[in-house]
């Protein structure tokens, strides 16, 4: 369903590459987890898997089509078989949950007939059925998060990316949601989680893939957040000498970091998600009716770990995907925002759409993005 085959991706004003000569293959009707640091490559595999950037050198299969090869214009077709979860939801604030439901058919053209059914039997999965009038702020942290997967399923896509989806939420709301991500598993659709929630991933014990530095150093099935074995134990190496040479030079880099800090290289650091927001450094904010915290728009910088170069923005955090509200995410470097046709082929517009996505920010590259762009090197 998904391949990468020796993916390296590069951005111009880091010194190491965001993916380092990346192969690893999810196969369809696949839950797996990526796991890892800020910056450790989480955000770039989803953003290549959006064609939202190109790799440097290498190729991206999704559903056996070569993403080299489908020009731009054909890009918003293949992003209507991926559904894409954030952390902070990113629902459009000025429609109900049933609305901005049927917001996603509605721009790939579905008949209001079908959107009629569909919304309705997305609002029951989700357990919502008798909240589909409420805003989105008359809404918990938690009620929220399943309006945004209602809206990145209704369309059934063949892959659903979930970005830190318990991110913001307390461990029984979160448990949830995780239910919910199974039940969409089960019907089908192969689902890949960039978190850093380690009771969802011991609880599950799915296929979990580590990356340091852009390099896989763990791709266990049913495996924990953490791996009580050597690599060398865990059976089958990771891939070749050199991907694991590579990874321990990424991992030496890594501890480096930690010790000049003062901290023990096992401690674990807390991190940031590709959507932001980081999660705060105190733990007295208020909190939702089911618990959840409220979205935070905390930049790293202002986390209580100043100089921490584990917690440093970089562009592999930058947000992946359209951010569904009014205004960009923030403390991102925004990009001039597509239009709403970059992402979903549309036969018309409703609402307030346009004034809704004016100042939307995609980090470092837009969608419209040409397949051979000038950062990257030689394919």
């Amino acid at each position: 369903m998904i391949r990468f085959d020796d993916v390296t991706k590069a951005y111009q004003r880091t010194a190491e590459p965001a993916l380092d000569r990346l192969t690893i293959e999810f196969e369809r009707g696949e839950f797996a987890f990526l796991v890892g640091a800020s910056g450790s490559g989480k955000s770039t595999m989803m953003r290549l898997i959006l064609k939202e950037t190109t790799p440097s050198s290498g190729s991206i299969f999704v559903a056996g089509k070569d993403l080299s090869r489908i020009p731009s214009w054909k890009v918003p077709k293949l992003r209507r078989d991926i559904g894409m979860v954030f952390q902070d939801f990113r629902l459009l604030p000025t429609k109900t949950a049933y609305q901005n439901i049927e917001f996603a058919l509605h721009v790939i053209g579905t008949p209001r007939s079908a959107s009629r059914r569909l919304v309705p039997e997305m609002l029951e999965m989700v357990g919502l059925e008798d909240k589909g009038h409420r805003m989105p702020h008359e809404l918990s942290g938690g009620e929220q998060q399943r309006v945004a997967i209602a809206r990145a399923y209704v369309n059934r896509p063949r892959i659903l990316l979930a970005d830190e989806p318990t991110g913001n939420l307390d461990p029984q709301t979160a448990e949830g949601i995780m239910e919910l991500l199974t039940e969409i598993n089960d019907n089908g659709t192969t689902v890949l989680m960039a978190t850093h929630d380690r009771s969802a991933v011991d609880r599950m014990k799915r296929r979990v893939v580590e990356l340091v530095g852009g390099v896989v150093v763990r791709d266990e099935v049913g495996g924990g957040y953490t791996s009580s074995m050597p690599l060398n134990e865990l059976g089958e190496p990771v891939g070749t000498q050199a991907d694991r040479d590579r990874a321990a030079t990424a991992a030496a880099r890594e501890t480096a970091a930690r010790e000049a800090l003062g901290r023990d290289a096992d401690q674990d650091t807390p991190t940031e998600s590709m959507s932001e927001p980081a999660r705060t450094a105190g733990s007295g904010a208020a909190e939702e009716a089911d618990g959840s915290r409220p979205v935070t728009q905390t930049r790293a910088d202002e986390s209580g770990h100043p100089d921490d170069p584990l917690l440093t923005r970089d562009e592999d955090d930058a947000p992946v995907g359209p951010d569904l509200r009014d205004g960009g995410p923030t403390g991102s470097t925004a990009a001039p925002a597509p239009n709403l046709e970059d992402y979903f082929p549309e036969e018309e517009k409703i609402g307030d759409v346009d004034t809704a996505f004016d100042d939307d920010g995609y980090g470092e590259a837009g969608f419209d993005e040409p397949v051979h762009s000038s950062e990257e090197g030689a394919r």
